[in-house]
Formats: C-alpha cells, sequence, structure tokens
C-alpha cells in the first residue's frame, strides 16, 4: 500500500535542468520536498528518497496526506 502510494506520488514529480546543467525534482503537493543531483537519473532517485521521508514524517507527525489519482494514506492513532 506504501509503495503504490510513493509510486502515484512519484508521478507528480517535476524535474527541470538548471544552468550549471544539473537537475533539481520537486513534488507540489509534498511542500518542502526537493532534490537536486548532477544527472535526470539520480535526481529522480534522490526525488523517491525525498519524497518516501516527507511521507514518513507526515505520517509521524500524524498530518493529513494528499491524495494522487486516487491513492490516499489515511493514518489512524491506535487507542
Amino acid at each position: 500500500m506504501f509503495a503504490e502510494y510513493l509510486d502515484a506520488a512519484m508521478l507528480h514529480a517535476v524535474y527541470e535542468q538548471i544552468e550549471d546543467g544539473s537537475y533539481v525534482g520537486y513534488i507540489d503537493d509534498l511542500p518542502g520536498s526537493l532534490a537536486h543531483a548532477p544527472t535526470l537519473e539520480e535526481c529522480k532517485a534522490e526525488m523517491r528518497l525525498v519524497a518516501e521521508g516527507w511521507i514518513l514524517l507526515a505520517i509521524a507527525d500524524h498530518d493529513e496526506l494528499p491524495a494522487f489519482d486516487g491513492h490516499k494514506l489515511i493514518v489512524e492513532a491506535k487507542a
């Protein structure tokens, strides 16, 4: 379930080549998520790690997570 959610989030990643030839990536619905790497492939891998960390931190903080193309994670506190 988590993997499918992360995969759906990654489909929303935006990558741009910057002036020095390296790449930056971000996902608008994950505020503050930002990856930077020398190549597009490395940037995509870094973005996946950043997104995973962002999502795990949001879960730990019991924050509401955005939906991605019908994929939604709902975190409930145990009683």
